[in-house]
């Protein structure tokens, strides 16, 4: 079911937008472009951001499953370990400090950002006793973001070129990006699925506490590492191909629970095709509602998030009383 809503919502991607193409039409200058105007928007324009909300989108969903089993809270996403705000800083760095203004240059500013910050944030969590607990992992990534958030302010600040070009990275958009972008962050994206995939059966025993899983012969903290290298190679491509969309980390594992129940094989394995369901509609609802004009996919993704996270929180405050 699943596939099939997401195989709709890539068809209504490429033939719906400014310009909307009949689905004949469209099939048939997929199989044979002719040159002509709607050949050209289909496969320079719709067909490559139809492929990074796919991309981007599984690689968002899987890492916040990951995230919200490896720290058992339910509230928490990517974000939550300090990811975007390394990203962002490493693009304020290569705009701003070194000049890099090429999509394809800066890009690689905010992966490794990213990789930077999350090994600090675990150096961090697991120092002292106890070792990396989901709790001090919480507080790192909340005091990394905030002390890596406030370097990227004060530089924008004293630099207004930066500031343009990181307004329009920041916002998050799946347009702007050439191909070989993607082409170039496939293989990252690519290690961290496979490590999730293989980190996602220990997240069952993580579940019942870190004192049972260890009864039951699991290496709590050698599972935490490979989740947050998981977490930082798909959260951190992510981030660095479209900028950092927010929220579908924290909705869609959500969804993918209610549906896959509480086993986190199937919790990934439903958040990777949940996530590029979640961005492709919002794409098209961005495209849509302000023709010809379009509203980037982050602001719509924001909207949708931002009630869900607060009804989660009533939900859960709730249950607490």
């Amino acid at each position: 079911m699943t596939l099939a809503v997401l195989a709709l919502l890539c068809a209504a991607s490429l033939a719906l937008g400014t310009k909307s193409i009949p689905p004949d039409r469209l099939l048939d200058l997929l199989l044979h472009p002719d040159g002509s105007e709607e050949s050209g928007i289909i496969h320079r324009m719709r067909v490559p951001r139809t492929e990074f909300g796919l991309v981007v989108g599984a690689a968002l969903g899987v890492s916040g499953a990951l995230m919200q089993g490896l720290t058992r809270n339910p509230l928490a996403d990517p974000g939550l370990l300090g990811v975007s705000a390394g990203a962002s800083l490493g693009v304020v760095v290569g705009t701003g400090l070194l000049g890099v203004t090429a999509v394809h240059g800066f890009v690689w500013f905010a992966f490794a950002g990213a990789l930077l910050t999350i090994a600090l944030v675990y150096a961090l969590g697991a120092a002292g006793r106890g070792g990396a607990t989901p709790a001090k992992l919480a507080l790192s990534g909340a005091a990394m973001s905030a002390l890596l958030l406030s370097l990227v302010n004060a530089v924008l600040l004293f630099d207004a070129a930066a500031l343009g070009d990181f307004r329009f990275w920041a916002v998050g958009s799946l347009t702007g990006q050439p191909a070989e972008v993607l082409a170039g962050v496939l293989p990252f994206l690519g290690a961290g699925a496979l490590l999730a995939a293989s980190t996602a059966p220990a997240l069952n025993k993580l579940a019942l506490g870190d004192g049972v899983a260890t009864a039951l012969g699991q290496n709590v903290g050698r599972v935490r590492i490979r989740g947050a290298a998981a977490v930082t190679l798909l959260a951190g491509g992510a981030v660095a191909l479209c900028g950092p969309i927010a929220f579908i980390g924290l909705v869609i594992p959500h969804i993918a629970r209610r549906l896959a129940g509480p086993d986190h094989r199937w919790i990934v394995v439903h958040s990777a095709l949940l996530g590029p369901c979640l961005l492709i509609a919002a794409d098209l609802v961005g495209r849509l509602i302000a023709r010809p004009d379009e509203l980037h996919v982050g602001i719509v993704v924001t909207a949708v998030g931002a009630p869900f996270f607060i009804l989660s929180v009533r939900r859960r405050r709730l249950r607490e009383l």
